[in-house]
């Protein structure tokens, strides 16, 4: 029998939403997380986190997270998850900063043993689509089968029930 999990990583708080700074009660990641989650109930759930919070305001994160990048760090996850050999499918989404996944997201796909697995990547973006980050999970689980990833408007991500539909159906 399939099993499926849903790993993301998303940032609650200011968040940039359509050209201005807006406080999110939940990250749009997570708002399209837990939509899947409702259409897939059978799946697991687990989001991806850090061990150190970022700084609350948005433009400091983003700053935060240039300089992870620049130094290619691997920021350690938050409560990681034992294993992952008893799932076949991960639909992993992420927010889409500077192009790329945030670093932690390397962190948990650099942890566990892919070999077999169906990658279902998703990523919220205001405008920047998927950037490099589906070459990235092929290049870090390349005995995966990565497939091509869904962009989903952040500021959509409430109404984005097509996208969610798309994932959805990927898993079957």
């Amino acid at each position: 029998m399939k099993k499926t999990l849903i790993a993301y990583y998303s940032r609650r708080g200011e968040n940039y939403v359509n050209g201005s700074i807006r406080e999110l009660k939940l990250g749009n990641t997570e708002v399209v997380a837990q939509k899947i989650k409702d259409l897939l109930p059978e799946a697991d759930i687990f989001q991806i986190d850090t061990t150190y919070e970022y700084s609350k305001s948005y433009m400091t994160c983003i700053e935060e997270a240039k300089k992870e990048l620049r130094e290619q760090a691997r920021p350690e996850v938050k409560n990681p998850l034992d294993s992952i050999d008893q799932y076949d499918t991960i639909i992993l989404g992420y927010p889409n900063w500077w192009g790329t996944m945030p670093m932690v997201c390397y962190t948990f796909l650099e942890s566990y043993d892919f070999t077999g697995k169906t990658i279902i990547p998703f990523c919220t973006n205001e405008g920047s689509g998927m950037g490099s980050s589906e070459r990235f999970i092929k290049k870090l689980c390349p005995t995966a089968t990565v497939l091509n990833g869904t962009p989903i408007h952040g500021a959509e991500a409430a109404n984005a029930d097509h996208e969610v539909q798309s994932i959805v159906n990927l898993t079957k």
